[in-house]
């Protein structure tokens, strides 16, 4: 191979060779008329799912099966047994560990990364995973002349900003030189973003690799039949040898009832994020396990700051005063969650501001706010989501939150949406449109939440997620700061800085952190659920 330095910016490299796909194996042909019969959403749910598949009940359709152009964790469930990064998160924890990657080196001033590649990977539909189809991955969402950015878009290629070039230095190493010191450069390779695609199969599909994904992970992909389901299997070549699955199969439900009734019936094995209020259920029916794991999450209102009452911050903290917090998590959510203080999840232990409380349930004190600012009465809209990744029971959710606003005399309509919609109208941005939104958050470090949606250089006209257009330049200044310090301590000191300003400007309204849940069938084993919130299925087994 031919050794290159490339700049991102540089002049485009020459399109990958499309390789053509492995034979499918026995499993897909196997699989076809099971689940033609049994994985039909118009048939009456099956008393068994097929032998040696693993049928999992996800709460939405898939955006995309492209790492690089999807944000939402219902879509990383699959992403991640598909595809591998150069590192991942080891089990159990959000410490990075080697994957494609068997071992890096760091410069002593954190610019250059350099990563040894495994020997003898290749993609599923072939081609080698080597250094030079590293460096297209990244130069792909980073450089925009390169002749494959245009597949995208890559919405959290913020992640990886700071690099200024990658470079193949031969087949098997790769080397990342940052712009600045950037201390969650590691986090953010081990998350989605930095799975590694295949170029060829990038190159033969171009904007439609999303419906014909190629990576190196256990599974492989088969097929994605719209509104119906994805179906992937096991992977004869995998590196660390194949899965005991013979085929994994998810199923988009969106009704959280249906979800359970096909959960009781048999008709699905594992089912995410079970409503609060049929937890106790299944812990008490022998033909169940329940799973519960804390994680960095963080469900909020994101209030349109740019225009109307939710641009004077007392009405915010009006808003954060009327919602009782406490109420929802016991009621609503049936005490599986706690209550926020504010933008950064207490998973984040080292960074986390134990000295914030949260808002308390005040309905006086936001009357007397809205007094104040002359508001008393305003008409607001409210986007609210039938389902989606994190979203803690959407619906009752954001009738509760509806009543309590109403409770302090503010007028407020709600508008419901299915969760691709409601993202495509609340990810560009709320000016026009709304006053409040639900937002779910599930990250890997105290820097990506903050950094990509509170940000006033992050709002959504700039490639970002700062759908309520919070600008603060104190902020700003800190999670800079943060983000390029290399000393832990001094990080967590700015980030409590940050966490403490964002309580009190409050363009968000703080609601829970939640402990995220699953519910699998008696019949398997091995399956465990990830701080990251990631769905990792290789040593799952099914009697």
């Amino acid at each position: 191979m031919t050794c290159r330095r490339s700049a991102l910016g540089a002049a485009p490299v020459p399109a990958p060779t499309p390789v053509p796909a492995t034979a499918p194996a026995p499993a897909t042909a196997l699989l076809g008329a099971a689940l033609a019969a049994a994985l039909s959403v118009a048939a009456p749910a099956p008393a068994q799912t097929p032998p040696g598949v693993l049928v999992v009940a996800q709460i939405a359709e898939p955006q995309s099966l492209d790492p690089h152009a999807v944000t939402a964790v219902n879509d990383f469930r699959i992403l991640m047994n598909i595809y591998e990064g150069l590192v991942r998160y080891a089990p159990g924890t959000l410490e990075v560990e080697p994957a494609l990657a068997e071992s890096w080196d760091v410069s002593d001033d954190g610019l250059v990364y350099e990563f040894a590649l495994r020997e003898g990977v290749s993609f599923h539909d072939g081609a080698p995973l080597d250094a030079e189809a590293v460096v297209f991955n990244f130069e792909r969402m980073l450089d925009e002349d390169h002749p494959y950015h245009d597949t995208g878009p890559f919405p959290l290629s913020f992640f990886f900003s700071a690099v200024e070039s990658v470079e193949a230095v031969d087949p098997l190493t790769v080397r990342f030189t940052l712009e600045a010191p950037y201390a969650p450069f590691l986090s953010n390779l081990a998350y989605p973003t930095g799975l590694i695609v295949s170029p060829a199969a990038v190159g033969a599909h171009e904007e439609d690799f999303g419906r014909n994904p190629s990576g190196a992970g256990p599974f492989r992909f088969v097929e994605w039949v719209s509104n119906n389901r994805v179906v992937i299997e096991a992977n004869p070549d995998y590196r660390d040898g194949p899965p005991d699955l013979e085929a994994v199969v998810f199923r988009p439900i969106t009704d959280a009832n249906t979800r359970v009734a096909e959960m009781l019936s048999g008709g699905v094995d594992v089912m995410v994020e079970v409503p609060p209020d049929n937890l106790a259920m299944f812990e008490d029916d022998p033909r169940f396990d329940v799973h519960e794991q804390a994680g960095p999450h963080l469900w909020f209102l994101i209030l349109n700051t740019r225009e109307g009452p939710m641009a004077d911050r007392r009405v915010r903290q009006a808003v954060n005063y009327a919602i009782d917090k406490t109420a929802l998590v016991e009621n609503v959510l049936s005490g599986t969650a706690e209550v926020a203080a504010g933008p950064t999840p207490p998973a984040f232990g080292w960074a986390y501001n134990e000295a914030l409380e949260p808002y308390p349930f005040d309905p006086d004190k936001a009357r007397a706010l809205l007094a104040e600012a002359g508001h008393e009465g305003a008409e607001l809209t409210f986007y609210v989501t039938e389902g989606g990744s994190g979203m803690l029971d959407p619906v009752a959710m954001g009738a509760a939150i509806q009543a309590d606003l109403v409770r302090v005399g503010l007028d407020v309509t709600i508008e419901t949406y299915e969760w691709n919609t409601f993202l495509g109208r609340v990810n560009p941005g709320l000016e026009g449109k709304a006053d409040l939104a639900q937002m779910a958050w599930m990250t890997n470090d105290p820097d990506t939440l903050p950094y990509l949606a509170l940000r006033s250089e992050a709002t959504p006209e700039q490639g970002g997620f700062n759908s309520g257009y919070y600008a603060n330049p104190e902020v700003d200044r800190l999670l800079e700061d943060a983000r390029r310090s290399t000393d832990q301590d001094e990080r967590a000191r700015l980030y409590r800085e940050m966490q403490a300003i964002v309580q009190e400007d409050a363009p968000w309204a703080f609601i829970a952190n939640w402990k995220q849940n699953a519910v699998t069938s008696a019949k398997v084993a091995g399956f465990e659920l990830q701080p990251s919130f990631f769905l990792l299925l290789r040593d799952v087994t099914k009697n």
